[in-house]
């Protein structure tokens, strides 16, 4: 009995780790960073407390299930790209909704729509789904050309990242939207990834 409850909180310790690691700024956006750190510390304290207990269990009674299950989580961790799995399926669940906006923008449907901020768009209700932080979309005019930026992540002040759209496949600057970007990559045909920090 006590072996098959260990090898279950084994497996429910390794499983909110690896769902939190997947999903983590899905839940800052809901909870907000501030709410996130004690989060992050049940669900890791609970994960290390566990892995303790399986290494006194192995040691003591020679049974590997659950200490080689917390081995494998620990390996996942450190080497599986959580954060990119979640971009990934991130751009590819919601890339037609998005391009559905910025047609629209393009045509003038969609229209700079905060009083204080001629670059910032609140989404129509339909829509707000794809930036995260409320819903608000960023647009940046060179010329006649507007680039359009989806976040991901909206921190404060310069901290985001997020999806960037240029009409014209034009990689975005490292100034643009008022970010200091350090990483810019390609992720389709007129789209960007970006991240400022």
């Amino acid at each position: 009995m006590k072996r098959s409850r260990l090898l279950l909180l084994s497996l429910i310790s390794s499983l909110l780790v690896i769902l939190v690691s997947l999903f983590q700024w899905d839940l800052v956006d809901m909870i907000t960073e501030f709410l996130m750190l004690p989060v992050w510390l049940c669900v890791y304290a609970f994960f290390i407390i566990i892995t303790v207990w399986t290494l006194i269990h192995l040691f003591k009674n020679r049974k590997w299930q659950p200490f080689v299950i917390q081995l494998i989580t620990v390996t996942l961790w450190f080497f599986f790209p959580f954060n990119q799995v979640n971009l990934d399926l991130n751009f590819k669940i919601h890339q037609d909704k998005r391009e559905e906006v910025t047609a629209k923008i393009e045509n003038g449907v969609i229209k700079p729509n905060v009083s204080d901020s001629p670059s910032l768009i609140q989404l129509p209700k339909g829509y707000t789904q794809l930036s995260k932080g409320g819903g608000d979309i960023l647009v940046e005019t060179k010329g006649k050309t507007k680039s359009i930026l989806f976040f991901t992540y909206r921190g404060m002040l310069d901290n985001f990242s997020g999806f960037v759209y240029d009409p014209n496949d034009h990689k975005p600057s490292k100034g643009d939207f008022d970010g200091d970007f350090k990483q810019i990559e390609k992720v389709h045909k007129n789209w960007y990834y970006v991240s400022s920090y």
